[in-house]
């Protein structure tokens, strides 16, 4: 009996390191996020991509075309900012940078949140599998409840 608990004991201590390893992993737990990723519905087509974690950072960007024309971009870095990580978004080149913190990380998801920002105040990433990435901004516009939904594919990078 005694040989079980210490058994048991011995096993729980050692599944907290590895558990503890993996929320502390940083942006370098964020690779599967890496890659060239696309939608198209018909009236608009959106590309997001990004590259693997390096120097401690990830940099991605998306453009949206609609009508041939490119009506939307966004640059974003991942990088720790004050001791957590941080999603860190600009709408086009010389905007202001928005700032959303990490308030939930696992194997195939993570979440960042920005309450004060206007919409969304959360985004979402997750991966469905090696050739799907969903993604979803979320949260209330002028006191209603509202998010976007970014079912991407994993085309090839150009």
């Amino acid at each position: 009996m005694l040989k079980r608990v210490i058994f048991i004991a011995l096993s729980a201590v050692m599944v907290v390191p590895f558990s503890a390893a993996t929320q502390k992993a940083g942006v370098e737990g964020l690779g599967w996020i890496a890659g060239c990723w696309a939608m198209d519905d018909g009236k608009e087509s959106t590309q997001e991509n990004w590259m693997k974690p390096a120097g401690q950072s990830m940099l991605g960007m998306s453009r949206t075309v609609a009508g041939g024309k490119t009506v939307f971009t966004e640059y974003v870095q991942i990088r720790e900012m004050n001791g957590q990580l941080a999603y860190i978004v600009s709408l086009g080149l010389n905007a202001k940078p928005t700032v959303f913190k990490l308030i939930k990380s696992s194997e195939n998801e993570v979440v960042f949140e920005n309450p004060e920002h206007d919409f969304p105040q959360r985004i979402i990433y997750r991966r469905d599998s090696s050739d799907a990435l969903f993604a979803r901004i979320e949260g209330q516009e002028k006191g209603v409840n509202k998010s976007i939904d970014f079912p991407y594919k994993r085309i090839k990078c150009d």
